[in-house]
């Protein structure tokens, strides 16, 4: 989710909420969706295998293209989407609170950690926020406290919150926890830790040595390592932050598959097709090499002070 996009996004979701969707042709499914080409491929294959009588067409793109196709069509008599699998909460949440999404109780989502789920959006992935840093750095971090000093011996990278959602989520842990807080933030940027655009630019500039370490996606840390990238990945201490990649059906879908699809990407099949493309799988019981305990955020609080919270982070690294 790119935060800065919020309130365009709500004025969207507002109008879309009060007229009636063309999303659905019977057997046709049309997923909109911001998530990894192989993951949505292993996942719809799966699908249709089951259904094949279903013709599925997917639209994917980052999620403020996804933003701007749902407005546009809005704006042309309906959104055609009967199924949004995007991120982030954050990506989600402006659609649910002006109740765009369908609210049921899908099969399978009762696997699902509580914090995971709510009455209309559902996790399919789990993303988890680690730390990676030059092999030469001593001592190594093994906590986030530890970024501090890694920051003052050779600068420690930051995605930017305000176009990530994994960033906005470990910046507004951060902010919203007592054993961090603002504070945790001027420590970082007094010591010289700077901000960057996103994940996999963290992991570049660690790899390339203009940091000695960063912030960022534990999936792409651990491709990075797989491909003999030089650096370390650290599951830190008291935990990675996690964030999930949430599914949800458009209200006004009158797609029969709608409903269906969701309870698949649920169902223990779709859940390790995600985890054999590499992300961790939300439901519980299916086999992931868990590194360590995880940290989860309030993303209803988030949300709400979503400005808040970007003022804050804002006020110290700028932008």
């Amino acid at each position: 989710m790119t935060p800065r996009l919020t309130a365009l996004l709500l004025t969207t979701v507002l109008v879309a909420a009060g007229c009636g969707g063309d999303s659905g042709d019977g057997d046709t499914l049309r997923i909109y969706t911001s998530v990894t080409q192989d993951t949505v491929d292993a996942v719809v294959a799966g699908f249709q295998a089951g259904n094949p009588d279903v013709e599925v067409e997917v639209f994917r793109a980052p999620t403020g293209e996804i933003n701007a196709r749902i407005a546009a069509e809005q704006r042309e008599g309906g959104v055609r989407a009967d199924v949004l699998w995007l991120t982030d909460p954050l990506s989600m949440q402006a659609y649910d609170a002006a109740g765009s999404l369908r609210a049921f109780e899908p099969v399978g989502a009762e696997a699902l950690p509580e914090a995971f789920r709510t009455g209309t959006f559902w996790a399919t992935r789990v993303l988890n926020m680690v730390i990676v840093h030059d092999p030469d750095l001593d001592p190594a971090p093994a906590e986030w406290w530890d970024l501090v000093d890694a920051a003052a011996a050779g600068g420690v990278a930051f995605p930017d919150p305000g176009f990530a959602g994994s960033a906005f989520a470990a910046m507004a842990y951060f902010l919203l926890t007592d054993d961090y807080g603002v504070e945790y933030l001027q420590a970082l940027h007094d010591a010289g830790a700077v901000q960057v655009g996103t994940p996999g630019d963290v992991v570049a500039g660690v790899a390339e040595g203009q940091f000695a370490a960063g912030i960022t996606l534990d999936f792409s840390a651990r491709g990075a390592v797989e491909k003999g990238s030089p650096i370390v990945r650290v599951w830190p201490e008291p935990g990675a932050i996690s964030l999930y990649s949430p599914i949800a059906v458009w209200g006004a879908s009158d797609s029969p598959a709608a409903q269906a699809f969701v309870e698949h990407v649920l169902g223990n099949e779709a859940q390790l097709a995600i985890a054999a493309t590499g992300w961790e799988p939300a439901r519980t019981g299916v086999p992931w090499p868990h590194d360590g305990p995880r940290l989860t955020l309030d993303w209803t609080s988030a949300f709400d002070r979503q400005e808040e919270l970007l003022d804050a982070y804002r006020a110290i690294f700028g932008g």
